[in-house]
């Protein structure tokens, strides 16, 4: 088990449910295996299963017909299954369950695991495995799924006896929900799911070097608290963490005791209200100007369930060169790993943020408040200099992607919920849809696996069926996972699909049009110009995203059950979003045809200091020396 491994208190483990008064005992009944699996995921809470069978994990299918608590949605690929479990852990805040059979069906699952161990999403992975005396021999679809895994998910369990199952997925669902949520992997072989076992759900579980620590030490919150109210250029720097632990309300209270600005991670976008004055944006390789001149030019930074991810730092040795560090994270592991912490606080980010806000009332009461009028007025400057927008086309026909995704934000349903794939429509959607709410944005932030946002959609949607989700695309993203589209359609899950078509794999041409010459080395996806190793005879402003388009999106996504619309110009952008809003018996498809030669800005280009940061093409903006101000 890894040092990243944590413990919540019992309170907070909803899935350990106590057996009543008067509730029978159910710790004596003869069954498989096979409906030992079954029982122990009912009894952990689980509502929901995406998955595929095949031969190793077939005899867990048979049960699981009988089961009235576990519905199971038949997806198009393993990869389907992990992101969709993923997007319902994310959406319903409960451990998302997938399922996939031994060799290629377990390693289909690699991808989307990983994807949930870098931003710490709790899901829980079943894999059948070669019976135990195969295993070793290289038998038909035989693969080391758990050697595969290890590295990648927060702890792996290999059953080889029948027995084990329920103490196993207790401990899994205890382990994945806990502390730093993350992925746990069980992989049962097909004998111990055909043996005849004896069921017993565990009434409680026994994890020795399993303890992580939830309350803060109060000395370090203390001095944490001394820091705050002495410093001049203070900034909270909000991770993902604040999400996991539902503590934007407390996040809140403390950024208005103390009057400091806000910067919000890619993964922690809603946690605090993008309207909010003291939010000045997400900081990071496209992040806002203002958020990271706010972390380059801090006297102090007080990190949050924030990791110090290199796309928020850049070149390490160039970040925040002034300032002073809180640093509060329930995972030990991150502490002082990429920014060594002043104080380093161990804890639950709602208990470290109650601590907090308790410990600065005392300061203010002893007359220790920090006055940050200066550094308002600095930021304010930041803001007005350098807002967050975009360019519309030269041409008034073309749609620009900024707008498109701006509009579906703005005539989306209250509580919509928002899935991206990864890419310039990613940070375009970070940047113009509204962050309003914690727990509407999801996205693929540490791995950055291109075709999430469909797959993502189709489970938090299937976790929160009363809320409308939509899936901001790419053309390249869509076409690696857009399978799961029949999945929606034939399993009742109407989500929306924006893809935002600019035949390109935009990212990769934007740096190949500021860092290659303009030299767009495989990177169309359609085919108006040459994907030659030379080149493409394409130059900047050029248009060339019209005309044939293979696939054709529209009639693909009416072939899988799905309504298929397409938006070509911004003349018709509102009517078509609002079609598109107002169609919920189907899955719907809008193809939304955007120029090419859209960029993302803000940049700061790959290993170079945040310092370096670009606002647009050949705009650098100057953040001065700090130390002197």
């Amino acid at each position: 088990m890894s040092n990243a491994v944590k413990q919540a208190p019992a309170a907070l483990l909803p899935h350990m449910r106590p057996r009543t008064a008067g509730q029978p005992d159910t710790g004596a009944e003869r069954m498989t295996g096979a409906q030992s699996l079954i029982r122990s995921l009912e009894e952990a809470g689980a509502e929901t299963v995406f998955g595929i069978p095949g031969g190793s994990i077939l005899p867990a299918y048979d049960p699981m017909m009988d089961s009235t608590r576990v519905r199971h949605v038949l997806v198009r690929h393993e990869q389907g299954a992990g992101h969709a479990a993923t997007g319902y852990a994310q959406a319903t805040g409960k451990v998302g369950v997938c399922m996939a059979t031994s060799g290629p069906g377990a390693t289909n699952l690699v991808t989307p695991i990983a994807d949930a161990y870098m931003d710490s999403v709790p899901l829980v992975a079943i894999t059948g495995q070669v019976p135990s005396k195969a295993i070793g021999t290289d038998a038909f679809q035989e693969a080391d799924i758990v050697g595969i895994t290890m590295p990648v998910t927060k702890h792996n369990f290999l059953v080889t006896d029948a027995d084990d199952i329920p103490r196993t997925v207790a401990e899994a669902f205890r382990i994945a929900s806990t502390g730093r949520p993350g992925p746990v992997l069980i992989d049962i072989t097909k004998d111990a799911l055909q043996a005849a076992t004896t069921f017993r759900w565990p009434t409680r579980t026994d994890l020795p070097g399993y303890r992580p620590v939830t309350k803060p030490h109060a000395k370090q919150i203390r001095e944490a608290a001394r820091l705050i109210s002495t410093s001049s250029r203070p900034v909270l720097y909000v991770g993902g963490g604040v999400l996991k632990a539902r503590a934007t309300d407390e996040l809140r209270t403390l950024a208005e005791l103390t009057g400091a600005p806000v910067v919000t991670t890619l993964m922690a976008l809603g946690a605090f209200p993008g309207s909010h004055p003291q939010h000045v944006g997400m900081p990071g390789m496209h992040g806002d100007v203002a958020a990271v001149a706010a972390l380059q030019k801090a006297d102090l930074i007080v990190a949050l369930g924030a990791r110090f991810d290199d796309r928020v730092t850049g070149r390490l040795d160039g970040f925040a060169p002034h300032a002073k560090v809180v640093h509060a994270d329930i995972d030990p592991a991150e502490i002082s790993k990429n920014r060594l912490a002043d104080v380093p606080i161990v804890g639950d980010a709602r208990e470290v943020l109650l601590a907090l806000s308790d410990a600065v009332r005392a300061e203010r009461e002893d007359g220790r408040a920090g006055d940050c009028t200066a550094w308002w007025r600095e930021l304010d400057q930041w803001r007005t200099t350098y807002p967050r927008g975009y360019e519309l086309p030269a041409d008034p026909g073309l749609l620009s992607p900024q707008q498109v995704i701006e509009r579906i934000g703005q005539l989306a349903p209250q509580g919509t919920l928002f899935a991206s794939g990864v890419g310039q429509h990613q940070m375009w959607a970070a940047q113009f849809l509204p962050h309003e709410e914690p727990g509407t944005w999801f996205n693929s932030g540490g791995a950055g696996t291109m075709g999430y946002a469909v797959p993502a959609a189709m489970g938090a949607k299937a976790g929160r069926p009363e809320r409308t989700v939509w899936a901001i695309d790419g053309d390249g993203c869509f076409q690696m996972t857009n399978q799961e589209l029949t999945t929606c359609a034939l399993n009742n899950i109407p989500i929306k699909v924006a893809i935002i078509n600019n035949g390109a794999l935009g990212m990769v041409r934007q740096w190949q049009n500021l860092f290659y010459g303009a030299r767009f080395s495989n990177t169309v996806l359609h085919d108006g110009a040459t994907n030659a190793d030379t080149g493409s005879t394409r130059g900047v402003g050029s248009d060339t995203n019209r005309g044939t388009r293979v696939p054709d999106f529209v009639q693909l996504s009416e072939a899988m059950g799905c309504v298929g619309l397409r938006c070509e110009n911004p003349y018709e952008l509102d009517a078509i979003i609002d079609k598109a809003n107002a169609i919920n018996d189907r899955p719907v498809v809008v193809d939304f045809i955007v120029h090419e030669d859209a960029m993302v800005w803000p940049m700061v280009p790959a290993g170079t200091s945040n310092d370096d940061i670009m606002a647009a093409r050949d705009v650098r903006p100057d953040f001065g020396d700090s130390a002197d101000d």
